[in-house]
């Protein structure tokens, strides 16, 4: 070999290991960023609030532009009590939590609760309401969200299980347009009116 094909090959393998150890560093890194998130959205993403969503177990593909959407201000931003760890009982909201976390970070951390395992809410919910969502369930939403709201492959985040309270705050949210939609989702959407929403809320929330 000649000392320009070893010399060549050397500085591939001293990239190489130098992305390994970045990698590694990155990776050491995501313990404290998903600490901070499990401070308000429970250990490994599965909230015990009724109010609070789970995030794990959700498509790395949705937390992720989830993450860059409350960063970039585009999704409502209200402000919630933090529940375990240092800052606990102090206040915060999602956009700054997000606000000093890189691409990297933020891949990371989707990454992180991608891989874990969705928790349902235990909640009571309306049998007859639940019956009803079912129905405009089927009509207005399951191409986007399939089995009911439960398929993290869609893309679409996890309906299905979610607590109730955070559920009725994210249509209140979509109501008043502080939640923006795709122009499909808008469509359907416009055609619910008020029961039908309480029957979706309930219908995802009967899911055990």
């Amino acid at each position: 070999m000649t000392t320009r094909r070893i010399g060549t090959v050397l500085l591939a393998c001293g990239a190489l290991l130098g992305l390994s150890l970045a990698t590694t560093a990155s990776a050491a890194e995501v313990d404290k960023l998903v600490e901070a998130c499990n401070a308000c959205h429970g250990k490994a993403g599965a909230s015990t609030e009724k109010d609070m969503p789970s995030i794990g177990g959700n498509s790395l593909k949705y937390l992720d532009i989830s993450m860059k959407a409350y960063k970039e201000k585009k999704w409502p931003c209200p402000e919630t009590k933090i529940l375990t760890g240092p800052k606990k009982d102090t206040k915060t909201d999602m956009c700054k939590s997000v606000a000093d976390l890189s691409d990297t970070d933020m891949q990371e951390v989707a990454k992180y609760y991608s891989e874990q395992k969705f928790v349902r809410a235990k909640q009571e919910s309306n049998a007859a309401l639940a019956a009803k969502g079912l129905e405009v369930h089927n009509k207005n939403c399951k191409k986007c969200h399939s089995e009911g709201g439960s398929e993290a492959s869609d893309d679409s985040g996890i309906l299905a299980g979610q607590p109730m309270g955070y559920l009725d705050a994210r249509f209140k949210a979509l109501l008043s347009g502080d939640q923006p939609m795709k122009k499909k989702m808008k469509a359907k959407f416009d055609l619910l009116n008020k029961e039908d929403i309480d029957a979706l809320i309930n219908y995802y929330g009967s899911f055990k």
